[in-house]
Formats: structure tokens, sequence, C-alpha cells
């Protein structure tokens, strides 16, 4: 933990003082988040392929209520797993990331399906409700970048953020490839080029970064779920060997990260200090 400071110590740059026990300043803070190495976004595209797929599997293979409350307790578990952890472990981390992606499949399925709201709909919901997130997340930490996770507060940010993209996008990949009757396949293929967009906006146009991040972030669901569905629905592979088969991909994957270490953010104390969190938000370190 940071040393408490003492009462006549003011500003919020001040460095606080070491004791003879304290550890090096770089062990300070842990990002709870990966960095956007290459492989970032395999895995991302990867577990929004296994969400869909399994999301589908559990609601039309076996049954609709177990469906749902399978979705629900593999949720609770991952969330409750990642917020145990006070830095950032990637089996955690993408644990939750797949749990977000079957319930939120489930959770934008749910509102055509029950509720009969058309694609269009939804889609402009979750639009709506994704850009108040951020909305709220820059008014109360005036930072959306994923290098700053590094308090309790900005990590429920940033999950309601990642959750209401994967609800976003499932309702966008069914809009283009069932309302806009463009096809799965086809609908895949095209957000293939739209998240390539951002990347050439940040390097030929200087796109802000963050809104870069952001902007691919958001296109990951549709594409993995635009293929998810191709291979599940429009094949003969079905929803069953699609999940399974990028499930163990997925573990692969992960299981790599968490021997190298290739994907842990370099800490940043400065960070902490240049946006410093308000009293209560609970710094994670």
């Amino acid at each position: 933990m940071l040393p408490r400071r003492s009462s006549h110590a003011k500003g919020i740059g001040t460095v606080p003082s070491l004791s003879r026990h304290s550890k090096p300043a770089r062990d300070y803070l842990a990002a709870k988040v990966p960095e956007t190495i290459a492989l970032f976004w395999v895995v991302k595209i990867l577990t929004t392929f296994m969400g869909e797929a399994t999301s589908d599997f559990l609601f039309n293979s076996v049954n609709i209520a177990l469906g749902a409350a399978v979705e629900v307790l593999l949720f609770v578990a991952a969330l409750w797993l990642q917020f145990r952890t006070r830095r950032y472990v990637a089996a955690a981390y993408w644990f939750l990331a797949m749990a977000i992606a079957v319930f939120g499949t489930g959770v934008a399925d749910a509102l055509h399906v029950l509720a009969g709201l058309p694609y269009a709909v939804t889609t402009a919901l979750w639009a709506a409700t994704l850009g108040l997130i951020f909305w709220r997340w820059h008014h109360n930490e005036h930072t959306l970048s994923i290098h700053s996770i590094t308090t309790r507060r900005r990590e429920r940010y940033y999950w309601a953020t990642v959750f209401a993209t994967f609800a976003l996008g499932t309702a966008l990949g069914d809009l283009t490839g069932v309302s806009l009757h463009w096809g799965f396949l086809a609908s895949g293929v095209i957000f293939t080029g739209v998240i390539l967009i951002p990347a050439v906006a940040q390097r030929s146009f200087n796109l802000n970064p963050i809104v870069a991040f952001w902007s691919a972030y958001v296109v990951t669901r549709p594409l993995g779920a635009s293929f998810a569905d191709y291979f599940s629905k429009e094949t003969s592979i079905g929803s069953a060997a699609t999940s399974c088969a990028s499930g163990l991909i997925l573990v692969i994957l992960v299981a790599y990260l968490s021997r190298t270490r290739s994907d842990v953010q370099s800490p940043s104390l400065a960070e902490v200090h240049r946006r410093a969190p308000e009293p209560g938000s609970d710094l994670l370190v």
C-alpha cells in the first residue's frame, strides 16, 4: 500500500515519503488492465467470438431459463475473481471479458427476443448507454485512459464500459447481419475493415489515442460475433463446436500471456499524481 501522507502535506502532486521498509516507487502502481499489444486484439476478438457462440448454444440448444442462470453465475463468479486481484492477472481479466461476452450477448438478445425491441432500437439504446458511461467516467476521473485504471472506481467504470460495448456490438452485429440483410460473413468482413480505421487515423491524422482505442474496442464485438454467427448458424459446424474450439484457443493464448507477462503495463507512478484519485476512490495499491 502507499504510505500515508502527513496531515500537513499539501498538493496532489506531492510524492509520498518512503520508509526503510517501503517498496521502490515502481511497485506502487498496479494497473488492472493489460497493455494493448497485438495479441491483446486477437484475444479480445476471440472472446467476442466465443461469447456469441456460447450464448447461442445455451439459449438455443440447452434451455432459456437454464442458459440465463448459467450466464449470470458465470458473470458473477468472474466479476468476483477480477475484483479480488490487486494487479493485472491475465487469467482473471480474460475470464471476466469472456463472461461479459456471454452475458452481454444474452442481455442484448433478450431485449430483442423477449422485449420485442428491433435491433435498430437496441443498438441506439446501448450506444446511448455507452455514451453516458463515457461521460460520467470522464466527468469524475478526467481521463478515459486504460493506463489510469489504478483505483476501484476507475475499474468499475472500465468494466461498465466493457459491458456496454459488448451489448452494443451484439446489437449492431445483428442489425447488419439480420435487419439490413448483409449476412454474417459480409458483416464480419466489413467490420474487419472498420476496425482498421482508428489505427490508420491515429497514424496518419493524429487521432487521439484514447479515442482510437475505444473506437476499435467497440468494433471488436460485432466483428467477432458476426464471424461466430456465420460459423455456428450458416455452416454445419454449429454453436457447440464453435464455442469449444474458440474456448480452447482462448485458454492457450491466455496461458501464454500468463507465462510471458508480455502484456503487463509498465508501472507509472506519475499517472497517479497527474490525475490523483479523489478521497474514497479506493486506490488499488
